[in-house]
């Protein structure tokens, strides 16, 4: 693998730019908009000016997923890991979000990952149950965070291995996988 990346999603408007648990969305400063989305650094949280804008902005309601769907998910990923040859090395489904560790050949857009894990996702929960009011699962974008070396991947799994109120955690078993 070239390259190993930590993606990050949430379930549509269940975890708001704004919310006092911390999240990574574009963030006004001097200089312009911003996003704190580099391992290792601080992350915005507990805004709640932007958190009630973020609120009136949600057309539906919070969609938030149950273990039927974690695991539904987790298969859906190995298959796109298969198709795509590429190396899914840590996946933890909760509630209201995903984290998905992944490694690539090349150096493809990493937004394009992010798309392709939310629509293989989407493909299956649309199949298994009623596709939600509006039709979105997830929220517009996500974080993309790329793991620059051994270490950075380590963490990221170790990161994934240890959240709190998972629905589904899954790693390789086999971690030998290097950036």
């Amino acid at each position: 693998m070239d390259r190993y990346w930590l993606l990050t999603w949430t379930t549509y408007a269940s975890w708001l730019p704004g919310d006092a648990r911390g999240f990574v969305s574009k963030v006004r400063e001097a200089g312009g908009p911003v996003i704190h989305n580099v391992v290792g650094t601080p992350y915005d949280a507990n805004m709640p000016s932007l958190g009630r804008y973020a609120a009136k902005q949600a057309r539906r309601r919070p969609i938030y997923l149950k273990q039927p769907h974690a695991a539904a998910l987790l298969d859906q990923w190995r298959k796109l890991e298969g198709h795509r040859a590429w190396r899914l090395s840590a996946a933890a489904v909760m509630r209201n979000h995903v984290h998905v560790v992944v490694g690539v050949f090349g150096d493809p857009d990493p937004a394009d990952l992010l798309r392709d894990f939310k629509s293989y996702g989407s493909r299956i929960l649309n199949q298994r149950w009623v596709r939600p009011e509006g039709g979105r699962w997830w929220t517009a974008s996500g974080s993309r965070r790329r793991l620059v070396d051994e270490q950075a991947l380590a963490a990221a799994i170790a990161y994934v291995r240890k959240q709190r109120n998972p629905l589904l955690v899954w790693t390789r078993d086999d971690l030998e996988c290097k950036p």
